[in-house]
């Protein structure tokens, strides 16, 4: 089968190769995928670069990348129902502590990795759904019933935003939203009832203003460190901050003092780790919002398997309105 894969941590376009390996077989308890799609992440382009602290070269001697993708199960393992065979799927933590993902024609692994994909939506739209589906929904959902609450949901035009965004107004929240100016349309299409200017000076008093004094529930945040202090002004007591990014300051002085005469929830999303009951919850969220025709990920490009530098590269620019797929 044709993979793309690495040896070596380094730029995309030095350490990403094209191989041609053997067709996996399923172990008991696993199905094999037949890939369509591919979903690339920025999470995938830094562990490619080896940018993680204390990680000197790769865990598996070739690595395929991506946790992403979606295709249709081709073959199943023991103790797998072989009615499984010709399910159209997507697919969680394909690469995640495991030396292969979907970055590839096929796939095996553990049978509930492989989610049935509701009648309807596209591969593309499902190859999406593992890490921005996901982490949107937890984000959004992962304290329960949002109906009447108020979200402010930072980098609304981002892969995650924009799906939080939609989610949190099919959940019966009114959202307010930060983006560049450039995408405030992109954002408001989505759904959302505000958008704010993510540099504004004056972005906490907007915000405030827009809450009539009181403050937002619930923050989904991408970049929890630099927006650490306009947090603690925003939330309203009692309310949660569901951080799943801080790319700009990983080691951010907080105002602690602030968050705790508020008595903020600070909720650290990680999708990878999620236990089996949130992620049930959140799973169960996306395929009824995808049913409602509410939840529409945004595919900002996508290119064919051969591209994958090309790939990595356009989920680390700036101004990516949406998900990078590769076409297997």
């Amino acid at each position: 089968m044709r993979a793309i894969g690495y040896s070596t941590f380094g730029s995309a376009s030095d350490v990403l190769s094209l191989y041609d390996l053997e067709m996996p077989e399923p172990a008991a308890g696993e199905v094999r995928v037949r890939l369509t799609y591919s979903g690339v992440n920025p999470s995938d382009a830094k562990a490619r670069s080896g940018s993680r602290p204390g990680v000197l070269k790769p865990a598996f001697d070739l690595v395929i990348p991506h946790s992403d993708g979606a295709g249709v199960i081709d073959a199943v393992g023991a103790g797998v129902n072989p009615a499984r065979v010709g399910q159209r799927v997507w697919i969680w933590n394909g690469q995640w502590q495991r030396a292969f993902g979907t970055a590839a024609e096929t796939i095996c692994l553990p049978s509930e990795q492989a989610v049935l994909l509701p009648d309807g939506v596209s591969d593309e739209a499902g190859a999406t759904l593992g890490i921005p589906g996901l982490t949107a929904a937890h984000a959004v959902f992962g304290s329960g019933d949002i109906t009447g609450q108020t979200l402010l949901i930072s980098g609304g035009a981002g892969a995650v935003g924009h799906n939080a965004v939609q989610l949190a107004k099919w959940g019966g929240a009114t959202v307010i939203a930060t983006a560049s100016p450039s995408a405030f349309e992109t954002v408001k299409a989505a759904g959302a009832d505000n958008v704010l200017d993510y540099r504004a000076d004056d972005l906490a008093t907007q915000i405030l203003s827009l809450t009539k004094g009181i403050g937002v529930d619930r923050a989904v945040e991408v970049e929890f460190g630099v927006n650490a202090p306009l947090l603690a002004e925003v939330v309203r007591a009692n309310g949660v901050i569901a951080a799943y990014g801080s790319q700009l300051d990983m080691a951010p002085t907080l105002p602690f003092g602030s968050f705790l005469f508020k008595a903020i929830t600070i909720d650290i999303v990680l999708i990878y780790i999620l236990e089996a009951a949130p992620r049930a919850v959140a799973i169960d969220k996306l395929h009824s919002a995808l049913q409602a025709s509410a939840l529409s990920p945004a595919i900002h490009e996508v290119l064919p398997l051969e591209d994958a530098a090309d790939a990595h590269e356009r989920v680390m620019t700036a101004g990516r309105n949406g998900a990078v797929l590769l076409k297997i």
